[in-house]
């Protein structure tokens, strides 16, 4: 009996998707991290009629016009909610502002005491206006874009809980080597809350979700192990047992070359790297998984040849359907956003070469 060859796939309409499921992608898909932020003014402006960041990301009108926002001015493959990985602290009850020119001020979660006050029950149903964004957003996007979910890993989320802001991190790496009781059980809350919001955001409209462990690289190899991958192991798994079909992005920053044994470990669908990272280690990870990233962001703000020259190193070094084009870091304020559109006129010009 003589076996029909198998019809070759025909390339998904959504690139950042196909790419994410291991299938033809049409061309290579491209986002950037913090691609809806300062550098555009019709942001700016948004963000002053909502008064507020934190008024912005409860508010799904204008959080999905935020959104959408990059994708009427550049042609990408992707939109990512506008909200904040520190949404979370606050739906468990963490007091949380944001200072103007200071970043995210969070009330402290430092013993077992503080850890047996939060509000672990039904703490993603409080992030209802964050489903609603998505909903919107999903309903309004163009068909060829995937919209993408995300949440702050359980190490960096509990580290601003532990510090109260993003600077130095020392009494949450001590709490972590020490490996101390209560650490492991805000660890554990912090797991759970972040597995039932990705899920949440799935099934409002996201087509994949993307786990920011922006501090990982705080973590000697045995803490890495311990409280990053195994974390986001652990919440891969619950988004899977909800959502079988369930695309993740794992972003562990400043691991260098341990991005493929996370890569691994998690079954994570794509790896996001940083710029310091080496073309050599993506192209093994591209091997085992899908590769993202990795400009640095201030070759954006330089743009020029060093950016054309950049954008042609990565993508002449990686295969279309195992690399999605982004930054190693999100978008700078002071970006030129003629800039942004060189960039991805760069990445489009090898799709067709």
């Amino acid at each position: 009996m003589s076996i029909s060859p198998a019809t070759p796939q025909a390339p998904s309409s959504k690139a950042l998707l196909a790419v994410l499921s291991s299938t033809p992608a049409r061309r290579r898909p491209i986002w950037m991290m913090r691609q809806a932020g300062r550098y555009l003014p019709e942001y700016r402006a948004l963000r002053e009629q909502a008064g507020s960041f934190l008024n912005l990301c409860y508010n799904p009108p204008l959080a999905a016009e935020v959104t959408l926002q990059p994708l009427q001015r550049f042609d990408l493959d992707a939109a990512i909610l506008f909200a904040d990985i520190l949404l979370i602290p606050q739906a468990l009850g963490v007091d949380l502002t944001f200072a103007e020119g200071e970043g995210p001020v969070l009330s402290t979660v430092t013993d077992a005491a503080g850890v047996a006050a939060l509000k672990s029950d039904g703490a993603a149903s409080r992030l209802s206006p964050v489903y609603e964004t998505v909903e919107r957003v999903a309903a309004a996007k163009a068909d060829h874009v995937t919209l993408i979910g995300f949440c702050g890993a359980p190490w960096t989320v509990a580290s601003y809980m532990i510090e109260g802001r993003g600077s130095n991190r020392q009494k949450a790496r001590l709490a972590a080597i020490r490996g101390e009781d209560w650490f492991a059980h805000l660890m554990d809350i912090v797991t759970e809350a972040s597995i039932d919001y990705l899920v949440a955001q799935l099934k409002a409209g996201a087509e994949a979700v993307q786990i920011f462990d922006s501090w990982a690289g705080d973590l000697p190899a045995r803490q890495f192990e311990r409280w990053s991958i195994q974390p986001i192991q652990r919440m891969v798994d619950g988004i899977r047992a909800a959502v079988p079909d369930a695309r993740i992005i794992g972003f562990p920053k400043g691991v260098g070359s341990a991005a493929l044994s996370f890569a691994k470990a998690t079954n994570v669908d794509a790896v996001g790297v940083d710029s310091a990272v080496a073309l050599d280690t993506m192209k093994d990870l591209s091997r085992h998984c899908a590769v993202q990233g990795n400009i640095d962001p201030l070759t954006l703000v330089a743009g020029g040849a060093a950016l054309d020259e950049a954008v042609d190193d990565l993508v002449g070094a990686l295969p279309q359907d195992r690399h999605i084009v982004n930054l190693g870091h999100g978008i700078v304020p002071e970006t030129p956003i003629q800039h942004v559109a060189q960039f991805v006129d760069r990445v489009r010009r090898g799709d067709r070469s």
